[in-house]
């Protein structure tokens, strides 16, 4: 990777970590499911009249449902009952080990032996967390992001498997003209179109349940006495960490490998932590370090992938 493209890695892991706190602030004046529909309604609207949809798939329903709907709904009720910002961005990186673990079941994926070692290592860091629940990681708050976790997950297998798709229809349309460029700016406009489509599903799901559950939220009163920091950042959430956060990371995947990407995302739970402990004054207690290093170690080692030099036999003089 070039400097140029590891400072915009570091750029979106800091927008990414500092989401959080602006989450912990939209959550000031609307309740949990309507941030999550607001989010979702601003990601989606005007940007759909602009970008193709994707083919309506059980694909592409089941990541629309799990990366959007299960997970920030549940992260953000997980915030809304008190789980700290810093603790919400760690827990949820437990994503990673369940998608290699779904990747595995699912797809047939192989699993070495650095990946169950970061996983038992990533184990011991939740332990660390689940044995100082209240406080800053009530119960349900602990409960809701694994639940967010797994959702996440889903999607991330999901989406995997609608890139091959979409991939094969590339290859198969532009097999003789199709250049690099071409390809990588398809792969874009389908990162996008999956954001923004994936969306609008979510913001028409979580309207419906945020209607069931927080009916009487959805009166003028609530939008006109919403302070400015809460709409200041709803609209960081939208634009700032969904929308720019997104296109520069897909922009990074796509002029470089994934290998080389992915692991900056383990500075996400860093930085939220740390403005976290800034802005909102959350109490950094031993026992939270010690599961960063846990959980953040056990992330490190699944995605080390060791390379095997090959044994050449030494001819005999």
């Amino acid at each position: 990777m070039t400097a140029k493209h590891i400072l915009l890695a570091v750029i979106v892991t800091i927008i990414w970590g500092v989401n959080f706190t602006f989450i912990a602030w939209g959550l000031q004046s609307f309740p949990p499911l309507m941030l999550t529909a607001l989010r979702f309604f601003f990601t989606a609207i005007p940007l759909i009249f602009f970008i193709k949809r994707p083919v309506f798939s059980r694909i592409f329903f089941i990541y629309a449902i799990g990366t959007f709907v299960i997970q920030y709904a549940f992260v953000f009720t997980a915030m809304y009952l008190g789980a700290s910002a810093g603790l919400s961005a760690l827990l949820l990186q437990m994503q990673i080990f369940i998608t290699v673990l779904l990747a595995y079941l699912l797809l047939g994926e192989s699993l070495n032996r650095w990946q169950i070692c970061g996983m038992a290592i990533g184990i011991l860091g939740l332990a660390v967390i689940g044995n100082h629940l209240g406080g800053d990681m009530p119960v349900m708050g602990f409960i809701c992001i694994i639940i967010a976790a797994i959702g996440w997950s889903f999607g991330n297998i999901s989406s995997k498997q609608a890139s091959k798709q979409a991939s094969k229809q590339v290859s198969r349309q532009n097999a003789k003209q199709a250049s690099v460029q071409t390809q990588g700016t398809s792969a874009l406009s389908l990162a996008l179109s999956l954001v923004v489509w994936g969306g609008l599903i979510a913001c028409v799901l979580m309207t419906l349940v945020s209607l069931l559950f927080e009916h009487s939220a959805w009166q003028l009163a609530t939008f006109t006495n919403a302070s400015l920091t809460s709409w200041l950042s709803l609209g960081f959430i939208v634009y700032v960490s969904t929308l720019i956060g997104f296109g520069l990371w897909a922009y990074l995947l796509r002029q470089n490998p994934a290998s080389k990407v992915t692991p900056f995302a383990l500075l996400v739970p860093i930085f939220a932590m740390t403005t976290s402990v800034i802005l909102t004054k959350e109490v950094l207690m031993w026992w939270k370090i010690l599961a960063m290093v846990l959980i953040l170690s056990g992330l490190l080692l699944s995605l080390y992938k060791p390379r095997y030099k090959p044994h050449v036999k030494q001819p005999h003089l």
